[in-house]
């Protein structure tokens, strides 16, 4: 029996691939917060501009994630890290401060 025969072919991806595809999600993931800044400009009450605010936090966090995974900057995902720390503070500021004016969350 000739040797490899019976088994599958095995696909390599190449890094630079990878690469490009963890950069072409960060891209979108920027292009979707553009859209979503819009929420916190023209957001018709609070609570659309307080989670229009969230989520562009959020946004900004798997941005540096993936910026750190296609770069291969491992001091990107501290900074990330920090960052979805301080979003999480922020929106509990927020939703306190806004239940405490009389409004509801």
């Amino acid at each position: 029996m000739p040797a490899g025969a019976g088994t599958a072919p095995v696909a390599f991806i190449s890094a630079e691939l990878v690469t490009d595809v963890f950069l072409g999600a960060a891209t979108a993931f920027i292009l979707l917060a553009v859209a979503m800044f819009y929420r916190v400009v023209k957001g018709p009450s609070t609570q659309d501009r307080v989670l229009a605010v969230n989520v562009l936090g959020t946004n900004t966090v798997v941005v540096l994630a993936l910026l750190a995974a296609a770069l291969g900057e491992p001091s990107l995902l501290d900074i990330a890290l920090v960052y979805a720390l301080l979003n999480f503070l922020m929106a509990v500021a927020i939703s306190k401060f806004t239940v405490e004016r009389g409004g509801v969350l």
